[in-house]
């Protein structure tokens, strides 16, 4: 359904495309309507839409009739954007977060609708070949909104902090039964504890929330660490007064980018309560001082703070750049099913605006050479609770080298699933003075690639495919560089 916001701004357009079609300027349109100038400027920008005499009016001296003028129609060179108009795309995404305000977006529409069109059409297929919905383009502006601030929000920080100096119940740390007492009698939660027995197709979820009741329903099979990150962000929505939101702990609809960007906010403010700012960078600080890596002192952290592998390493996304100034980096999950060949890198985020491991929407196989991918084998091999592993990795045709740490661990209650998480630093000179162990030679170095099929080096050990991509460019180069020497041939 198309809001009423939309069809404002649908139809600024079309009246501001007509009227540079014809011509004519605002002061003409004025005089020869008899609307006024600041009033015609309010319609083209979509900020107001006309009563039915004034549209009349407007159709007749622009030579349109009244029923096309406001139907949803769109000439030819802006047909592409009723796609977005019909997808509420422009009024569900923030764009003032990145500096926009959607009457500028609708001066470019108009000015130059032909080739900004054409570009949209562009897009449009490109996402239908690479089966790309809406929800995609949603996670795409908000991996970018998190590189825009270096994934630190120093707003959040302040109101977790806020919670934490202000409730003793979340004293010394926001422990599972100090965030129920919290929830329940200062904000009204009701919080039941269940297997959802009756409910069998809600048995994988975490958190149920029903808002008439300000009910939320918290699965009870759930370990405590993963109870108390569910809880502190419940405190999340409710302290931050988030009203849009997903009533259950993963997608199963993703409704509008607000949804989304204050189910953020949330696991956000839930990170920062349970990992304090002050004593992380403090445990951080400790640990780059040491001339060895040291993967046991990394685990016994994340036992100190009751937190899980991602939601540590994500903390640590968020404080590397802003306190100790490592902005040049980047964040993986892959998620690996036992006895299989098959790593699904279904997360990421990159600070380091390099892009050198990425994720691939094809078929490609993964470099593995990666620790993110070893570690998994090995804890396949050798199961424990969590395994934390580290590797320096130079990229074949690259100049680019990180330091990659990994930790790999049980996908929550499944037997035949694993995950591993990793959070490399690119090894800059800034990150060689901070972190003294960025030469350990305990750490392993390897050259790796991105893909299998992209990857320069033929005679790899560990290559799960041929490097077809990589041949097919060799072979294109070839001819490039035979026709450029016939060409300077005399």
């Amino acid at each position: 359904m198309v809001t009423e916001e939309n069809i404002r701004l649908l139809f600024g357009l079309k009246l501001k495309q007509l009227r540079l079609e014809k011509g004519k300027s605002l002061t003409e349109i004025a005089e020869e309507t008899g609307i006024s100038i600041s009033y015609l400027n309010e319609i083209e920008k979509g900020k107001k839409y006309p009563k039915a005499n004034k549209i009349a009016q407007l159709a007749k001296v622009l030579n349109v009739s009244y029923d096309w003028l406001v139907s949803l129609q769109l000439d030819k060179n802006l047909s592409p954007l009723a796609e977005l108009f019909k997808s509420n795309l422009l009024t569900n995404l923030p764009l003032e977060i990145f500096g926009i305000e959607p009457a500028d977006l609708l001066d470019t529409l108009a000015s130059t609708p032909s080739k900004i069109s054409a570009f949209i059409s562009t897009l449009i297929e490109i996402a239908r070949n690479y089966n790309m919905g809406v929800e995609n383009f949603y996670y795409a502006v908000l991996r970018s909104y998190q590189e825009m601030h270096e994934n630190y929000f120093e707003d959040i920080e302040e109101e977790a902090k806020k919670c934490l100096e202000e409730y003793r119940e979340l004293q010394p740390f926001a422990s599972l039964e100090g965030l129920k007492k919290l929830l329940t009698q200062k904000f009204h939660y009701q919080i039941e504890e269940t297997d959802f027995a009756d409910y069998p197709a809600l048995s994988t979820l975490r958190v149920v929330f029903l808002p008439e009741k300000n009910k939320l329903l918290l699965n009870k099979n759930l370990d405590e660490g993963r109870k108390t990150f569910a809880l502190s962000r419940e405190l999340g929505y409710a302290a931050m007064h988030l009203k849009v939101r997903p009533l259950t702990s993963s997608f199963i609809q993703l409704e509008s980018f607000e949804q989304l960007l204050n189910n953020f906010k949330a696991s956000y403010f839930a990170c920062a309560l349970i990992i304090p700012q002050d004593l992380l960078v403090a445990d951080l600080q400790k640990f780059f001082k040491h001339k060895a890596f040291r993967a046991d002192e990394l685990v016994m952290l994340l036992h100190k703070y009751n937190a899980s592998p991602e939601m540590f390493f994500h903390r640590i996304t968020n404080l590397a750049p802003k306190i100790f100034g490592l902005s040049q980096l980047f964040f993986l999950r892959f998620y690996h099913e036992k006895g299989t060949d098959v790593f699904d890198l279904n997360k990421e985020l990159h600070l380091a605006g390099l892009y050198n491991p990425h994720g691939s929407k094809t078929s490609e196989h993964y470099c593995r050479r990666w620790v993110s991918l070893n570690i998994l084998k090995d804890f396949e091999v050798t199961p424990k609770k969590i395994l934390c592993a580290a590797q320096r990795s130079k990229y074949i045709d690259s100049e680019n080298e990180f330091l990659c740490i990994s930790m790999a661990y049980p996908l929550g209650n499944s037997s035949t699933n694993n995950c591993s998480v990793t959070i490399g630093f690119l090894m800059s000179d800034k990150f060689k003075e901070k972190v003294n162990f960025h030469d350990d030679p305990q750490v392993t170095m390897k050259q790796v690639g991105v893909t299998c099929q992209r990857c320069s080096h033929l005679f790899c050990k560990e290559r799960a495919a041929e490097p077809t991509i990589y041949e097919e460019k060799q072979q294109i180069q070839k001819v490039l560089d035979t026709l450029e020497g016939l060409l300077k041939e005399k």
